[in-house]
């Protein structure tokens, strides 16, 4: 049967383009099956959803055509805070400060708005020769045979690749198609997430503020404007989300301080359930998992979008390297090297988030001493500050090539 494209693409988010990206730009064809319509998300209004990009997430970005785009609509982040506290009572004595001045690299991260990276994607893709987008439009079926995968369309059509990428999100139907189970808990906590204004600069720091119900973090955009992702329990969060926003104001005032002066809420405020959820394999016949299809994680450490990148990046350079040397991109043993580089290294750091979170979200007096001394043995101690500093950054030395900047 005659092939669409050399992969089908399930997911048109931003792992999903990232990956098209990647693909088309060394020469393989890709068909990007889209739920949602190509414009609406990219044509919003300032809502205040951002993400917080590592240095390695920067360079895969200007390695697929990208990074160019967006990099005058980021916001470097130049130093991070962490400490630990009630609301309304400071900060404990002991505290983490990572200084980007520190490696020499630069801004240890970016933060940069949804709406807008989304927007980059769609010009680059329609811009990309061998991407095929087809926005508005789900997968109903796939099935697999021993040379390709047939997907069915919602508008009736079939298309057939060498295999299926999905990056279609926690309730991945790519995998559940593919019988692929997953493991993971609630953490009985919701993040509350929204943006605002303030009166002072924030110098691109980035503060991590760690409460008994949950962290907060306020991440720095362009002007003087931050965005927040506040974590509670599932029941403090439905009571604060159903007050106004006057309201909703004077709940956060005491927990974000006074050290920005006074601040207001700008944009629209969400909530959305806070979990663990990893698949059980990263891939089956023909079907590889990437982002929060295979690990959705804690936001604690703003890292969802750095490993699901990293997803990305192993996979395309596993799958150009096949398509090169002429094999089956979609056999067995080519996309068990893509889960045997991703699968123990994401598990890793989402278990390391997962425990960061309960160290942190409790008020038992033993463990705040421990990590609040934890922290300031941390900061104390230049080579383990350097060794956090380059890990929040997502530089190491096992990187695959687009996260250290080279083409495939």
């Amino acid at each position: 049967m005659k092939m669409n494209a050399d992969v089908i693409v399930v997911g048109g988010g931003l792992n999903g383009p990232a990956l098209a990206l990647a693909l088309a730009r060394a020469g393989l064809s890709v068909t990007v099956v889209d739920a949602q319509p190509a414009r609406a998300r990219a044509e919003a209004a300032f809502d205040g959803r951002a993400y917080a990009l590592a240095i390695a997430s920067k360079r895969l970005l200007a390695a697929v055509g990208v990074w160019d785009r967006v990099a005058d609509k980021v916001q470097p982040i130049r130093e991070i805070k962490a400490s630990d506290g009630r609301a309304g009572e400071g900060a404990a004595p002991f505290f983490l400060h990572f200084d980007s001045a520190e490696i020499e690299e630069g801004p240890m991260g970016f933060m940069l708005e949804d709406r807008h990276l989304y927007a980059a994607f769609l010009d680059a893709m329609g811009e990309t020769a061998g991407i095929t987008h087809i926005p508005a439009t789900t997968v109903t079926a796939q099935e697999v045979d021993p040379a390709g995968v047939t997907v069915t369309l919602s508008d009736g059509r079939h298309l057939r690749a060498r295999m299926i990428a999905g990056c279609d999100g926690r309730q991945s139907g790519t995998a559940q198609r593919a019988g692929i189970g997953r493991t993971g808990w609630s953490y009985g906590q919701t993040a509350l997430v929204c943006a605002v204004e303030h009166d002072r600069p924030h110098d691109g720091i980035a503060q991590q503020f760690f409460m008994p119900t949950g962290p907060l973090a306020i991440l720095p955009l362009p002007g003087n404007r931050s965005s927040i992702v506040w974590s509670e329990t599932e029941q403090n969060a439905r009571t604060i989300a159903a007050l106004d926003d006057d309201a909703f104001m004077e709940v956060l005032r005491p927990r974000f301080g006074d050290y920005l002066g006074d601040i207001r809420l700008a944009g629209a405020r969400f909530t959305y359930p806070l979990n663990l959820t990893l698949a059980n394999r990263y891939i089956a016949p023909r079907v590889a998992l990437v982002g929060d299809a295979a690990h959705g994680v804690h936001p604690i450490a703003g890292q969802g979008l750095n490993l699901g990148f990293r997803d990305v990046a192993a996979l395309a350079e596993v799958l150009v390297g096949a398509y090169r040397r002429g094999e089956d991109i979609g056999a067995e043993d080519v996309l068990e090297r893509y889960q045997s580089w991703r699968r123990f290294d994401s598990t890793t750091l989402a278990l390391g988030m997962d425990a960061v979170n309960k160290l942190f979200s409790n008020d038992n007096s033993a463990l705040r001493a421990a990590r609040d001394l934890g922290m300031g043995l941390v900061n104390a101690v230049p080579a383990l500050r350097r060794a956090f500093i380059r890990q929040a950054a997502g530089l190491s030395d096992e990187l695959p090539k687009l996260l250290k900047g080279r083409a495939l």
